[in-house]
């Protein structure tokens, strides 16, 4: 086996911690001595070993002048576990070849300081590319402290995510929709607007075999959301958010509803109580620069607030899977890292509803600018992924 075939399977190893080791990267390590493997490991799940502590441990002999393959910069800071390098230092490994750099600021070059200044040699850099594309949700949180959002939808060939009579189970078919599973159990969270609840009472949940069920965000700015609705039912054993945008009660999480501003209406706060019952938490946005007059069903989240909000809980990745209104105050609010488009072989044609509702843009200049990354058939349908570059400049 080559230097790259050591890498890659470094890289093999650190997908199988898709899903589990959030806020933290995916990582995966490969020791190999005399031409030989002699232990590998990744992280499993945040909090425990990372993915060089765990190939050590894997060890059938003496580590004493190997080489070890590391698919990120290894830690040098005491954090939920210990560093890192004092494991690579005390197995007296020779050398150490890193992938992608850690642009944590606790990290960020230490790590290989750390080694080099231990008389050990290390190649940077290595299959960075490859290795740099595991963790795209990682780099961006741990720089911004905010969530990476994907925004996904189905849609025809001619841009329709429903018929004209609002119908739209199953645009795509069962291969496309096992895929979106996959990504439910790849992102920490899922959001989904009001709308999408109460035309389609859905779960949100993942589908897969031993799969993670993301933490559900719902964006209801009035909180119509029925408390006999399939997210108000399991939200005592799933994770669970709802979003309101009150002008008169305090921002932030409501802690209980008896905290409320007295002048809110009892009925908001017998709402806030029953699904606070249901094991709901229940965050309060309002965006104070579009209030929404004296219609309360006008007003929207402070999505930008939010996000910030969501970050500080520890969430990492959005999995945005709202309608067409959503998707647009998403847009708007510039808040989206990350479009993945399911286009399946079919017309509706008509009036039938898009991905990105809202007035749109006036002239093409106004766009928002994407870049394609990917495009992928999955039975019979397509995935195009695109990265956003800007967002809207209609704001």
């Amino acid at each position: 086996m080559s230097e790259q075939d050591y890498m890659r399977r470094a890289i093999e190893l650190a997908r199988k911690g898709e899903g589990w080791c959030h806020p933290n990267p995916m990582v995966g390590a490969v020791i190999v001595k005399d031409g030989r493997i002699i232990g590998e490991g990744y992280h499993a799940r945040c909090g425990e070993l990372h993915a060089e502590r765990n190939a050590i441990a894997s060890l059938r002999e003496s580590a004493r002048g190997a080489t070890i393959y590391v698919t990120l910069e290894p830690c040098c800071h005491y954090g939920r576990t210990p560093p890192c390098t004092e494991a690579i230092i005390e197995q007296k490994i020779a050398r150490v070849v890193i992938g992608s750099r850690d642009p944590n600021p606790r990290v960020s070059g230490g790590g290989a300081k750390v080694l080099r200044e231990a008389g050990i040699e290390v190649v940077e850099d290595f299959l960075r590319e490859e290795c740099d594309a595991l963790n795209p949700v990682f780099f961006h949180y741990i720089t911004t402290k905010t969530p990476y959002v994907i925004m996904k939808y189905a849609m025809t060939a001619d841009g329709k995510i429903a018929t004209k009579t609002g119908a739209s189970k199953w645009i795509t078919g069962e291969a496309a929709r096992g895929r979106v599973q996959q990504m439910r159990h790849a992102c920490m969270g899922i959001m989904a607007g009001i709308g999408t609840v109460l035309a389609d009472d859905p779960m949100l949940n993942c589908r897969i075999e031993g799969g993670r069920d993301p933490v559900r965000i719902i964006c209801d700015s009035s909180l119509k959301i029925p408390a006999d609705s399939a997210i108000c039912r399991t939200a005592k054993d799933i994770p669970t958010i709802v979003v309101s945008a009150f002008a008169d009660l305090p921002d932030g999480e409501i802690s209980t509803a008896e905290n409320g501003n007295a002048d809110a209406a009892s009925s908001v706060q017998e709402k806030i109580q029953t699904l606070q019952k249901c094991g709901i938490r229940v965050l309060n946005v309002p965006d104070r620069n579009h209030p929404g007059g004296t219609r309360p069903e006008n007003s929207r989240p402070d999505l930008r607030r939010l996000i910030q909000l969501l970050g500080g809980m520890e969430i990492d990745s959005i999995l945005l899977e709202g309608g067409g209104t959503l998707n647009e105050s998403a847009l708007q609010a510039g808040i989206v890292q990350e479009v993945r488009a399911f286009i399946a072989p079919k017309l509706f044609g008509g009036q039938a509803k898009t991905p990105v509702e809202g007035s749109g843009i006036s002239v093409p200049d106004e766009a928002v600018q994407m870049s394609v990354t990917g495009v992928e058939q999955i039975g019979a349908d397509l995935m195009v992924s695109f990265r956003v570059e800007n967002g809207s400049k209609s704001q």
